[in-house]
């Protein structure tokens, strides 16, 4: 039961990442927000996180896997129902800060525990990966059942039915048996001598500017849909403009998955920090056809693809770094690294939507251009 616990905590993970995304087209003109005050939700969310996933990792440690799971399920689950009910930008921003608190407590309950308990603990980097790929599943289904929710229901119904999905998950977390959990948190004492480290500082870096591309995915997508669609001139109903565009995520989603699949089969170790830079490049070339292209088709297929190239570098870039620095710092290492990786997501997603104000969200994503140039050199000195 406790490797379901693991798997659950990573798929509810991807609903909150993803759950701002998948509402922000009923939510926007329900809370009277405009594109600037949908980013500053996302920020919050994310600048939420950032502290929250320091105090969470030493919390965890000091009192154990199941409180921690069962405080993200149990309030992430609180956090969509006021959701469900919020009207005004007051109710739906302090939504988004509880937001991160439930998502970094399913975060380091799930990602901490998956390499001690999958495979008999004996291979991290597989558990990592197999658990993402879960991470990706929440990223997948959010969407896709708030879309064709939004279809047959009010938003009231659809968000209160995320919220009983969050929920659910409780009972096996109450009941399940945990391991004793060590060296699993951020550890001050460890982190102040590893900032010294170029490869800790890399690493947190190109998650910063990761983090920052595949938050502005996550949140963005359906909004930039919603613009190619009306660019297109299609003679749809508004209903379905919203429920084609929140979709975009989802394809967004099985790219991922499926991008971390097969990573997870190839030899990145030594070769790790190339294969970001690789991965980086196509990134940027998908991006730009991205923010010029105005068929709602190639969106499709491109939000595919970005998925695709996108999935493996996280996963990447924490193994690349973990292989060149003992096993008793992994804990800090993870902790500094993600810290500053959400850092990126504060940032960029929250920079689109200001530049969205004045212009298009799609024009707003060309910023991402330069993240995945300054990706591509990290990654290399990474390596």
């Amino acid at each position: 039961m406790d490797v379901l616990v693991v798997l659950l905590a990573l798929y509810s993970l991807g609903m909150c990442f993803s759950l701002l995304g998948s509402i922000s087209v009923k939510l926007m003109p329900r809370a009277g927000l405009d594109e600037a005050q949908f980013g500053s939700l996302i920020s919050a969310f994310m600048f939420t996180s950032v502290i929250t996933s320091l105090i969470i990792g030493v919390l965890l440690d000091s009192i154990g896997y199941r409180p921690v799971a069962i405080l993200g399920f149990a309030l992430t689950g609180i956090v969509i129902y006021i959701l469900s009910r919020g009207k005004s930008y007051a109710s739906v921003l302090t939504a988004s800060i509880l937001l991160g608190f439930g998502a970094m407590a399913l975060n380091t309950a799930g990602n901490t525990l998956a390499p001690v308990i999958l495979f008999g603990g004996e291979n991290p980097a597989a558990a990592q990966n197999l658990a993402n790929v879960f991470f990706g599943l929440g990223l997948f289904f959010t969407p896709l059942i708030a879309s064709g929710l939004f279809n047959r229901t009010t938003y009231e119904n659809t968000v209160s039915v995320l919220a009983l999905i969050a929920f659910v998950p409780l009972i096996f977390a109450i009941f399940a048996a945990f391991p004793a959990s060590q060296d699993a948190g951020f550890v001050l004492g460890d982190a102040v001598a590893l900032l010294a480290e170029p490869t800790v500082i890399a690493a947190a870096l190109a998650l910063f500017f990761y983090v920052g591309m595949e938050m502005t995915m996550n949140n963005w997508l359906p909004a930039y849909g919603k613009e190619v669609i009306t660019g297109e001139a299609l003679k749809t109903e508004s209903a379905d403009v919203d429920t084609s565009a929140a979709r975009l995520i989802s394809f967004f989603a099985v790219g991922m998955m499926a991008g971390r699949l097969i990573a997870s089969g190839l030899p990145l170790t030594e070769w790790g920090g190339w294969f970001i830079a690789a991965v980086a490049l196509v990134a940027g070339i998908v991006i730009y056809v991205m923010t010029v292209t105005n068929k709602l088709n190639i969106s499709r297929i491109f939000a595919a693809l970005a998925g695709l190239v996108f999935g493996p570098i996280f996963p990447t870039t924490v193994g690349v770094t973990f292989a060149q620095h003992d096993p008793s710092v992994y804990g800090s290492i993870f902790g500094i690294i993600f810290a500053v990786g959400l850092l990126g997501g504060v940032v960029l997603p929250g920079w689109i939507g200001r530049l969205a104000k004045g212009s298009s969200v799609q024009k707003g994503m060309r910023i991402l251009l330069g993240a995945c140039v300054l990706l591509i050199i990290l990654s290399i000195i990474l390596g």
